[in-house]
Formats: C-alpha cells, sequence, structure tokens
C-alpha cells in the first residue's frame, strides 16, 4: 500500500518538469520580410531577461529602438561606420547575427529585429554580407567608400614616429593585447550598450578618420576622437561596463578598456592616472581616470575609441546628444 504514494509523487514531478521543458522551448514565427539596408546611429534601447529556464541558451527580451536610432536609419553604410539591417526574425529572442565571423549588436522595434554592423576602416568599400547563425540566412548589404581628410603632426620623440628595435618588440606585444580587449567575447545585457555619453568635457580637437602624417610621414589613420581637456581632468564611464584591460602602452599611454556588452568596447588613451582595475565593474558616470598626456601625445587630451563587433567606428555616431 505505501508503494501507491510513491507511484503518485513521481508521476507528479514527471508531469512538473514536463511542463517546465514545453515552456521553456516556446516561439513566435511569422512570414519574413525583405531585408532593409541603412547605416545608423545608436540609440538605447531596454532589453530585460527573463528568469533562466534550464536548456535556454539565449534569454528572452524585450527591446525598444528609439526616436534617436530610428531618425537616423536613412544614412547610407560607410567605411568607419555603422550599417543597419532589418532582419526577417520575427521570434521572441534575438537572433546571432555574423558579420566576418563577430557577433553584432542586435535591437528590435516593434516586431522587427535590427543588426548593427561596425564598419572598420580598413574595410572595402562594395558588397558586404551578414549571416544568420541560426538559420543560414544571408542579408547582403553595402558599404560606401568615405574620404577623410588628412593632418599633419610634429611630434619631438622620434622614436614615436621610427621606433627601435625593442619599441617594435614591445609594439608587437602589446598590439595583440590591445586587439584582444577590442575582441572581448560577446556579453549580453540587460540594458542596450548604446548611446554613449561624452566622457570628458571639452571640445572635439581630432576627428575620427584623420589620415595622418607624424613628421611628414604616413601613418595608420585616426581611429578614434580626440577631446580637448586639461590636465587631470576627470574621465567618466560613457555608460555601464566592465574594465577588460589597462595598461600603458608604447603609443596609447596609460589606456583602460571597457566592454559595454553585445560587441561594444571603449578605449580611452593618454591619461595621467588610471582609477580602476581589471575586472572591476563601472557604472555611468563613474570617474576611470585622469586626462593626461602619456605616450604618442602632443598635449593634455583624451583620445577615444569605440568598437563594435571589434571594428573601429566614428564615435560620434553613438554619442548621447
Amino acid at each position: 500500500m505505501k508503494l501507491i504514494p510513491l507511484i503518485r509523487k513521481v508521476l507528479l514531478t514527471i508531469c512538473v518538469l514536463s511542463h517546465l521543458g514545453c515552456s521553456a522551448n516556446s516561439s513566435t514565427a511569422a512570414a519574413p520580410n525583405k531585408p532593409q539596408v541603412r547605416a545608423t546611429t545608436l540609440a538605447a534601447a531596454e532589453i530585460r531577461p527573463v528568469a533562466p529556464v534550464t536548456n535556454v541558451t539565449s534569454p528572452e527580451i524585450a527591446a525598444t529602438m528609439p526616436e534617436f536610432l530610428s531618425a537616423l536609419r536613412n544614412q547610407p553604410a560607410v567605411i568607419g561606420g555603422i550599417a543597419s539591417v532589418a532582419l526577417n526574425s520575427r521570434s521572441a529572442t534575438p537572433p546571432t547575427m555574423l558579420y566576418e565571423q563577430r557577433r553584432v549588436l542586435v535591437l528590435r522595434d516593434g516586431q522587427q529585429w535590427w543588426a548593427f554592423v561596425g564598419i572598420a576602416l580598413s574595410a572595402k568599400a562594395g558588397a558586404h554580407r551578414l549571416v544568420d547563425q541560426d538559420t543560414g540566412e544571408t542579408y547582403n548589404f553595402t558599404v560606401q567608400a568615405k574620404t577623410y581628410p588628412a593632418q599633419h603632426i610634429t611630434v619631438k620623440n622620434q622614436r614615436h614616429v621610427n621606433p627601435n628595435a625593442e619599441d617594435l618588440q614591445r609594439i608587437q606585444q602589446e598590439t595583440q593585447q590591445i586587439q584582444a580587449a577590442l575582441a572581448t567575447p560577446w556579453r549580453a545585457t540587460d540594458i542596450s550598450p548604446l548611446p554613449l555619453a561624452k566622457p570628458v568635457a571639452g571640445g572635439f580637437s581630432s576627428p575620427f578618420g584623420l589620415q595622418r602624417f607624424f613628421n611628414g610621414q604616413p601613418r595608420k589613420p585616426h581611429s578614434g576622437l580626440d577631446i580637448s581637456a586639461p590636465q587631470g581632468a576627470e574621465i567618466h564611464a560613457p555608460t555601464d561596463g566592465i574594465v577588460v584591460n589597462t595598461g600603458d602602452y608604447f603609443f596609447n599611454g596609460n589606456t583602460v578598456f571597457l566592454d559595454h556588452g553585445q560587441s561594444v568596447v571603449t578605449m580611452f588613451c593618454h591619461l595621467d592616472q588610471i582609477l580602476v582595475k581589471e575586472g572591476q565593474r563601472v557604472s555611468k558616470g563613474q570617474v576611470i581616470g585622469l586626462v593626461g598626456k602619456t605616450g604618442r601625445a602632443t598635449g593634455p587630451h583624451l583620445h577615444w575609441s569605440v568598437s563594435l563587433n571589434k571594428s573601429l567606428v566614428d564615435p560620434k555616431l553613438v554619442l548621447q546628444q
């Protein structure tokens, strides 16, 4: 007689587990639409993950596209800019979209998912492709060429123009560290990582994309935005994030890298002091360092870079107005 209650208990447990499994894997779908492609500025979107459930790898989120972003979708995608692609998926969870094997930011506007793709300065104009990792569906979009003006800079330290053998060895090692920081693994967040607040008060001295010449010699284009500020001015986190790297680099001087999630990483260079540590979580507006002129710098200022899917883009495109 004692066996009957035990059987009932086992059956009840099986029913409960079966119910959880069904609800965890439910989703909705609709007929696909023709993809649209635009270049865009990114803006804030609320992302709210549900409580984690066994066997669910992607949290269900609800994202809205602010007017700030919607108004800028008609701009063409250019080298050093951001392309936006309307996706066919109508699922409750964001599709996993890959550009050059790297996952990109995806937000939702009503029932429409949009992918936002950073286009590097080294990219070539022409046809580019975005791939839905889950379905294999591809989205083609066009990137237009853009000509950036030239800038000529005189540097007193000749090693910052023509490094010696020891310097080159250091630069090679540091380049690997910098690339690793920019390639921080894609991380889901409960809020959109964009837009970004201006990290320090001051005017813009050198815009993004400049074709640079140091002491008359051509070098890589300017991959960030320079903000004029006095020595010791406070630098603030442009939004919530995690410190993924800090260090004293040959060209960049004292530098901080922040991971804001969903492939968005920011870099702050030439600092006088670094006031955060690797692995530390920071909140929007928190002081992360002080303006300086370390590394290859002619005077105090902040060099600020923004990376989407490991592609450095114009920070003004994601700057909160």
